[in-house]
């Protein structure tokens, strides 16, 4: 049995885990030659939530793009972004 996954969904489910201010939070995949790049927009207080110290959460959802990828036979990264929106 094959399952389809939708990445975007998954990190968007995984970001929104981590930050307080869940309507900053915005995934948009980017296709490029060479894979698709998750870019994660969530609000100036939230982003070091995303980070984690030492880039500990930004690296465990890398780790899991990556392993979505290798199974996919595709190429995923992550890019976190502040939300220029926000108004603080």
């Amino acid at each position: 049995m094959v399952y389809e996954l939708d990445t975007e969904k998954l990190v968007f489910r995984i970001v929104s885990a981590l930050v307080d201010d869940l309507r900053e939070v915005r995934v948009q995949s980017i296709t490029t030659e060479t894979g698709t790049i998750f870019e994660v927009t969530v609000a100036a207080t939230d982003i070091g939530k995303v980070i984690g110290k030492q880039g500990r959460n930004a690296g465990a959802i890398r780790v899991l793009l990556s392993a979505i990828g290798h199974a996919a036979n595709k190429r995923y990264g992550l890019d976190v972004v502040t939300s220029r929106l926000h108004s603080s």
